[in-house]
């Protein structure tokens, strides 16, 4: 179950609100109270788009979604509360949030520890499953997304009795699909409330004037903006530089991987155990779902492991360049794949990798509550049943290298495969078979022929 905090009410005296009167201009100190009430609550009256009662905004801290908690008072006269899922993002980005989000304005902010859920309820699923988008993404967001809005988001409007909730994606993205889709399925009654598609503010310099104006602190600066996203499976990089694809990203940017060319000139052996499909061991050191990934981030960021740039189609039809950083994914991708070459017979393997490639589009399109998913996901967990076993890597400079795999559900004879023996598979056999599976190529050349 996850943990959940909240931090109490408070407004910061650098924002100016709706309604803010003063004794010694000939208020009342019932104005004053009232006023104060306001200034955390939102403006009795609305804001100049409406009225809203509570929002529960998705809070990161970052330049976006802090910019959004004043624009949202002043636009909606609400109550904002502050929601942040910790789904491994680092004690860097969550540091301080308690005081960003009253900085804002906000009145309250909601804080719960996702991380085991989240590898366990949707990373694990993905994996287990094959699911890679457009051959290279092994989608680190799209995964985050759906923990992000139906644990914490549906879950917190309830609890505080919120009507609307809210979002800092942009209206170019597809992070807004993922949330929205996700507010439809869980809870249709829920007013959706996305700045982005609404205000004047056109760019992420636009968003940064807008906080200096309004005394909001932000992490970034005019000279190097970066997007990013990071959780426990991966830290994505988009903007800046990267929109032009021509262009090699900078060695500095990189966060979770040191460049292969600095990394160990000795490679190091990892061996990975897996049970029904899903890791479980390194090392022989069962782990829980987080601790293991988080173990293996650390180990595979050493050794540079894990980068992908790449250019993609979003939902939203226009294509976007992106760099993401996923070592301890990359592992597990790695050794889950190898596994299964044991385990899975030929039929198998074909019908699995090609409901993958549908499994990691609709995990990509936001469509994780598809009845879809929910049955594809039930054929993964059936045919990866017997994928047990372990896979020893070589991490090397960036490379992953399967070195073994054992399982004792292994479909791999050595007395059938060698070439040395025979007491089996009887070689002479083959001429019998090579007709009938020939005989359809046969027939098509003696039609050409004449025969």
């Amino acid at each position: 179950m996850a943990q959940m905090h909240a931090v109490g009410s408070s407004s910061s005296p650098n924002i100016a609100h709706h309604g803010t009167l003063n004794v010694m201009g000939g208020g009342t100190q019932e104005d004053v109270v009232n006023s104060k009430r306001t200034d955390v609550m939102g403006s009795n009256n609305g804001g100049l788009r409406g009225k809203l009662n509570k929002i529960v905004l998705a809070y990161s801290g970052g330049l976006d979604t802090s910019v959004i908690v004043p624009w949202l008072r002043e636009n909606y006269g609400c109550e904002v509360v502050c929601f942040t899922a910790d789904v491994g993002q680092g004690d860097l980005e969550m540091d301080g949030l308690e005081e960003k989000a009253k900085a804002s304005g906000a009145s309250q902010l909601v804080v719960k520890d996702l991380k085991e859920e989240f590898v366990r309820e949707y990373i694990f699923p993905c994996l287990r499953a094959g699911a890679i988008y457009e051959r290279k993404y092994l989608l680190g967001t799209s995964m985050a997304r759906p923990v992000i809005a139906k644990v914490a988001m549906v879950d917190v409007a309830k609890e505080v009795g919120a009507d609307a909730v809210s979002h800092g994606c942009t209206g170019k993205g597809n992070d807004q699909v993922r949330f929205e889709l996700t507010f439809f399925a869980l809870n249709p009654e829920l007013q959706v409330v996305a700045p982005w598609r609404e205000w004047n503010i056109t760019g992420r310099e636009d968003a940064i004037e807008y906080a200096k104006k309004h005394n909001v602190p932000v992490p970034v600066s005019k000279k190097s903006i970066y997007s990013r996203d990071r959780n426990l499976w991966h830290l994505s990089h988009e903007g800046d530089i990267l929109e032009d694809p021509a262009n090699e990203p900078k060695k500095d940017m990189y966060m979770m991987t040191v460049d292969p060319e600095d990394a160990p000139n000795h490679p190091e052996y990892l061996e990975i155990g897996i049970e029904s499909g899903l890791p479980v061991s390194i090392n022989g050191r069962k782990l829980s779902p987080a601790s293991l990934l988080s173990e293996l981030n650390k180990v595979g960021g050493k050794h540079g492991i894990g980068r992908i740039d790449m250019v993609e189609n979003r939902l939203v039809g226009m294509k976007s360049r992106g760099v993401y950083e996923t070592p301890g994914g990359t592992i597990l991708w790695a050794a889950a794949r190898e596994l299964e070459s044991l385990t899975l017979d030929r039929e198998t393997i074909q019908m699995k990798d090609l409901l993958a490639l549908k499994y990691a589009e609709l995990v990509y399109a936001g469509r994780w509550f598809d009845p879809l998913r929910y049955a594809m996901d039930a054929f993964m967990e059936r045919i990866t049943e017997t994928t047990t076993g372990s896979v020893t890597l070589k991490l090397y400079k960036g490379s992953v290298t399967v070195t073994s795999r054992k399982s004792p559900h292994s479909l791999y004879r050595e007395d059938i495969s060698s070439f040395e023996t025979g007491a089996i598979y009887n070689q002479a056999d083959a001429a019998g078979f090579i007709r009938l599976y020939g005989l359809p190529t046969r027939v098509r050349a003696m039609l050409e022929k004449g025969l």
